[in-house]
């Protein structure tokens, strides 16, 4: 994978690599690409989801350098691309993504799921969901649920938080990229609101970043493996009932903002075959919503 341009060289310290005080906090130390090449990609490229890891020190956004890669045809699927610091990275409906260096795992990932039908696409970013989810909660102890979408939530001071997100992007006809952004270790102080958390927050026990990384890697390329087999089945595939049992929002009374400036309000009852989050009104109507902001108006 060439690497993005205008991003910065690997802050695991190559000779001659700049260096400055902000990067010298030993509380976060730097990921080490070498390293994570060595345990995520199968000898010669063959046998594993991983061609390539490549970290930056910053970048604008991982999901766009890889996009653009992808499309210039200078990066395969499975190619990753982690960010020590990104400085304009997104969510959903272009929402701004801000964390300090080190703090977090922000990085995308390129998929070519090209013998899947595309009608299935729709739930690569549900799969990441519960990729990460399950990543976390070997890795770093943390009891973590999935709000629909595509939000990871955790629970701090016993409410709900938000600690990571996923974005996914189409790159040309035959790819996705997918972006994680997870907060690792952020102080209170340090969150951009009130209602973001992070894993430190709720009680992890590793914050490092390293073993997090390789966990929630892995865990990608098991369940993508699973879902690409059954022909992105998500029934087959186990995946549609994992994530219902994962998601924190069924069951829950909420409201979905739609576009258009059209709301619903009812209980989330279902996550359909097509990944659709299903609403059951109060006039008795189940409304499938398959792209909209979700607001959960009661606790679990």
């Amino acid at each position: 994978m060439t690497k993005p341009p205008g991003a910065q060289g690997d802050p695991s310290g190559g000779p001659g690599e700049p260096r400055s005080d902000r990067w010298s906090d030993l509380g976060r130390p730097p990921l080490n690409s070498a390293a994570l090449r060595r345990a995520l990609v199968r000898e010669g490229g063959h046998g594993g989801l991983y061609c390539d890891v490549e970290v930056v020190q910053r970048t604008g956004s991982t999901n766009h350098d890889l996009v653009q890669l992808a499309l210039k045809g200078d990066a395969e699927e499975g190619a990753v691309l982690v960010a020590e610091e990104q400085t304009a990275g997104r969510g959903r409906l272009d929402r701004v993504w801000t964390a300090p260096p080190r703090s977090g795992l922000f990085f995308s990932v390129l998929l070519k799921p090209t013998e899947v039908p595309v009608r299935h696409w729709g739930w690569l970013p549900l799969l990441t969901g519960v990729a990460v989810a399950t990543g976390l909660s070997r890795a770093a102890g943390v009891d973590t649920a999935l709000k629909w979408p595509n939000d990871l939530l955790v629970t701090v001071g016993g409410e709900e938080r938000k600690a990571g997100g996923i974005l996914a992007e189409r790159a040309g006809s035959e790819g996705v990229v997918i972006g994680i952004g997870i907060n690792v270790s952020l102080r209170e102080e340090e969150l951009p609101v009130p209602a973001a958390g992070s894993l430190a927050l709720a009680g992890a026990v590793s914050t490092d970043r390293d073993p997090l990384l390789r966990a929630v890697l892995r865990s990608l390329e098991e369940w993508y493996g699973r879902w690409r087999e059954a022909g992105g089945d998500p029934s087959a595939s186990g995946l549609q009932e994992t994530y219902a049992a994962g998601c924190a929002t069924l069951g829950r009374t909420v409201r979905a903002e739609l576009p258009g400036d059209r709301s619903v309000v009812g209980e989330a009852v279902a996550v359909d075959g097509d990944g659709r989050l299903v609403i059951a009104t109060e006039d008795g109507v189940q409304e499938p919503v398959g792209a909209g902001d979700i607001v959960h108006l009661r606790p679990v």
